[in-house]
């Protein structure tokens, strides 16, 4: 879900001018930083630096990292489902983008 759209998280607003550290991102997510590396390693995320202590991750995929979150602890999905759940909800949001609020422009 790489949404232009700015997340807000506990009253802060977060753009993808708005660069976090690695420590910085698992807290505002409530997880272990090697929760967020694993979602780096599975390309859930896309950080900004080669090594993980130069990553920044933009503010905006907050909302991404919400989710994938979410989806391991409440459905007990694995980091591959996770990365292919997520990936289908951007197509959706894409064709919804595109054609409507349905996919297959239909009211």
């Amino acid at each position: 879900m790489s949404s232009k759209i700015p997340s807000e998280v506990s009253g802060f607003l977060y753009t993808s001018e708005t660069l976090l550290t690695i420590d910085e991102f698992s807290r505002v997510c409530a997880v272990e930083r090697r929760q967020i590396i694993e979602l780096v390693e599975e390309g859930v995320l896309v950080p900004v630096g080669s090594q993980v202590a130069e990553w920044r991750l933009p503010g905006d995929s907050l909302r991404r990292a919400q989710t994938a979150v979410r989806l391991q602890r409440d459905l007990g999905i694995n980091l591959a489902g996770v990365a292919l759940a997520l990936e289908l909800m951007d197509e959706l949001e894409r064709l919804r983008s595109l054609f409507g609020t349905h996919p297959f422009g239909r009211a």
